[in-house]
């Protein structure tokens, strides 16, 4: 009997690149998620366990956070080099970092060619009355360039979970066989940071 039980294979990791022009909130992303904050202050590299329960299959995920190194264009290959996923990013307020997304997705397709997931992200939808780029506009280019697309508030946690449930459902071996709503069977838990921030302000003073 194998050491893995039902499970089968051992824990699979899979690694997650997010990429996109500066200030966009690739990091507020991340934070949102795994703390439920809006800091863009810190970069961040985590790391989640994921569960299927359709198809018993337990992954890890590790997110790899590319801020800061946007003007070090040279480094951006080795960051995707081995990524299973990319998560390309644009402010809805600002139309110049959605038609940089074209050249972001074309840097992961040169490393990757089509052995990836890229997930097209419109964020910022708190900012809605300063939005330059539509909904429809976002759709259209990720149905041109065959890449998965949704629109994000990370300030305000919107739709922040189902982007990494998506992309998780879209990773090989968490097929489903016929579940149209494939990201509702995925759980992620996250592991948790070394060091707690202090939830009450202990202060002796």
């Amino acid at each position: 009997m194998s050491a893995g039980g039902d499970f089968g294979n051992p824990l699979r990791k899979f690694k997650l690149v997010f990429l996109g022009e500066q200030s966009v909130g690739k990091t507020s992303l991340i934070t949102r998620f795994m703390y439920d904050s809006f800091d863009n202050t810190y970069q961040v590299n985590g790391s989640l366990f994921i569960f299927s329960k359709a198809s018993s299959l337990q992954i890890r995920l590790q997110l790899w956070d590319t801020a800061g190194q946007e003007r070090f264009r040279s480094l951006i290959p080795s960051y995707i080099r081995d990524s299973a996923a990319a998560v390309v990013v644009y402010d809805i307020t600002n139309v110049n970092s959605f038609q940089q997304t074209t050249k972001w997705i074309d840097d992961v397709r040169t490393e990757r060619g089509s052995d990836v997931i890229i997930m097209l992200v419109g964020n910022k939808t708190d900012l809605a009355d300063k939005r330059q780029v539509s909904i429809e506009e976002g759709e259209r280019k990720a149905k041109e360039l065959n890449v998965m697309f949704i629109e994000t508030s990370a300030k305000a946690g919107y739709n922040v979970k189902q982007l990494f449930r998506r992309v998780a459902a879209a990773l090989p071996g968490m097929e489903s066989t016929q579940d149209k709503s494939r990201e509702d069977m995925i759980d992620i838990k996250l592991e948790k940071p070394q060091e707690q921030p202090v939830s009450e302000g202990g202060c002796s003073c």
